[in-house]
């Protein structure tokens, strides 16, 4: 089996893309056993020092090591017929990343696993960061329009003057971000003056200001809010509760995501493939 697995069948697959498997969710990931073979490890026991050096590197990496190594027992058959379990471990991509970058070097089929990983990784995060771009442009867009929303749910509220205004969007800052106001979370993400926060922020964070703007235009609608001071807490408490919900959860505090670069550079390449794709149609 192991000679057959060293030699693509066609010519053009990779023998690692050959032992891909893909489970019930969609979701991709290789066995431990099929790489082993792969790899040339004649004695499984040899591999899993390999793959304990992997864990380590995933572990340093800050990487959660469950969600990419996966002890199992498989059944196998053996040579009466019967099955008996074996002790494998399901892995990511990133997982076989790590074991190609920690496998023996000596043997050539690892230098074949650590082109293809790498481009595999690579091309995997080009995805990734288009995928992110599209959500940052869909909910930068609805945070544009709720924010007026809020604005009018506001200013009937009697939040009228520009000034006031900027202090109940400071109150839901506040709220959010654990005490931090716009001056604030402008200095923390390194921004200048010029540069607006919601441009600068990700997928994850854009979600969480939208669900603040969003509940807290309904809070004050729903319950008929009026008076500066009462709209300011009403922000800053919903604001706190988005938080909160964070925090139950397991996520990161809004202040401690990265800065993403300016969303201005995606929307100008948006319209421009727009604007090519209407002059060929």
């Amino acid at each position: 089996m192991s000679n057959e697995l060293d030699r693509p069948s066609d010519g053009h697959q990779s023998p690692f893309q050959r032992i891909r498997r893909v489970n019930d969710a969609g979701a991709e990931f290789w066995s431990s056993r099929d790489f082993a073979q792969i790899l040339g490890y004649t004695d499984y026991r040899n591999f899993e020092q390999v793959i304990q050096k992997a864990r380590t590197a995933c572990s340093n990496s800050n990487q959660r090591v469950e969600d990419h190594f996966v002890d199992v027992n498989e059944m196998v058959t053996i040579g009466s017929g019967a099955a008996r379990p074996i002790a494998t471990v399901l892995m990511s991509r990133y997982a076989c990343y790590l074991i190609i970058q920690n496998a023996d070097p000596r043997k050539q089929i690892v230098a074949v696993g650590q082109t293809y990983f790498a481009v595999q990784t690579r091309r995997q995060e080009l995805t990734d960061e288009a995928v992110e771009g599209d959500r940052r442009l869909l909910l930068r867009d609805e945070l544009r329009r709720h924010n007026l929303k809020l604005a009018d749910a506001a200013k009937d509220a009697g939040v009228v003057e520009p000034v006031d205004y900027a202090i109940f969007q400071n109150h839901g800052y506040a709220g959010l971000y654990g005490g931090l106001q716009a001056r604030d979370i402008h200095q923390r993400k390194g921004l200048t003056k010029s540069q607006q926060i919601l441009d600068h922020m990700g997928s994850t964070e854009l979600a969480a200001n939208l669900f603040r703007a969003t509940q807290t235009e309904e809070k004050l609608r729903r319950e008929k809010i009026t008076g500066k001071a009462r709209a300011n807490q009403t922000h800053y408490e919903v604001g706190r509760k988005v938080r909160q919900t964070i925090k139950e959860l397991g996520g990161t505090m809004p202040e401690s995501l990265p800065t993403a670069p300016s969303i201005k550079k995606l929307e100008a390449k948006r319209r421009k493939e727009l604007g090519d794709s209407s002059q060929t149609s």
